[in-house]
């Protein structure tokens, strides 16, 4: 069984066949998925989303491309929604360089709003990051000095976030900053450019990383895995992202689905109902 551990099925891409794609995941062994929101909007029809399927569960959060919409209701209608039932997770959260939809100010201060949230409500984070390029790194390192403060203020409170305080999503940042999210306590999500013959820095970074702390995602329907690249990606797709760690990490088909989804399970403590 898998677990896709992010994907957007709620977007508009999907209106005409969102049954079917979902079926099809679930005919290959996709067990749950995981709908994070990007606004308030987004948010909640992910959560409407997820209590029309058993199989997903929903993120809710500002995206940092979309932080410029944070108005001073949008904390409380946030809090609102984290405690539906569905709902395992506050994302997508975090900061993106890359785009100058949002200042970088104001990117972190919501960041910060909605990581306050996290530790309020108990439930862990997903975490996006974009740099402005290769060379250029101040959103990881932002990032990461951000998310260590709040790491360290959880282990201060005691709280039980400290052994699940989220997931690093469709992770990008290269090797030198996968060892300061470890020692956080983060999973690091694995997406379709790992089946890139390119991508050589991200086989190794999985090759590096204990299976135990990897998780398995699509974005769909973004980040397409070869051998559909160029096409919408789906659930079902999550399939050739495992696979793919499977033969970098020289084991079985059958170890990387079991790890991976106790994995997801225990950081975002979903379970399937049917």
């Amino acid at each position: 069984m898998l677990v896709d551990t992010h994907c957007h099925l709620n977007f508009d891409w999907f209106d005409k066949d969102r049954e079917l794609v979902i079926n099809r995941a679930l005919e290959v062994g996709v067990e749950c998925i995981i709908n994070p929101g990007l606004d308030l909007n987004s948010s909640r029809s992910a959560v409407s989303l997820a209590a029309n399927y058993p199989q997903i569960y929903a993120a809710v959060g500002v995206h940092p491309n979309d932080s410029q919409t944070w108005q001073d209701g949008t904390l409380d209608a946030l809090r609102e929604l984290a405690a539906e039932l569905n709902v395992v997770a506050i994302g997508e959260i975090g900061l993106d360089y890359y785009r100058d939809r949002a200042s970088p100010d104001w990117q972190r201060r919501t960041f910060k709003h909605q990581l306050d949230l996290a530790a309020e409500v108990g439930l862990p984070v997903v975490i996006h990051t974009r740099d402005k390029n290769e060379q250029d790194r101040s959103a990881s390192e932002d990032l990461l000095s951000i998310l260590s403060e709040w790491v360290h203020n959880l282990r201060m409170q005691g709280s039980a976030l400290t052994e699940r305080p989220g997931v690093l999503h469709s992770y990008s940042s290269g090797v030198k900053y996968i060892e300061r999210a470890l020692d956080l306590g983060f999973y690091i999500g694995v997406s379709g450019p790992v089946t890139y013959k390119k991508a050589v820095e991200l086989h190794q970074l999985v090759a590096d990383t204990p299976l135990e702390r990897l998780l398995v995602e699509t974005d769909a329907p973004f980040l397409t895995p070869h051998p559909y690249r160029g096409k919408r990606n789906e659930p079902a797709y999550v399939r050739y992202v495992a696979d793919k760690i499977a033969e970098i990490k020289n084991l079985s088909i059958e170890m990387v689905d079991r790890i991976t989804s106790a994995g997801s399970k225990r950081l975002f403590h979903w379970q399937v109902t049917n």
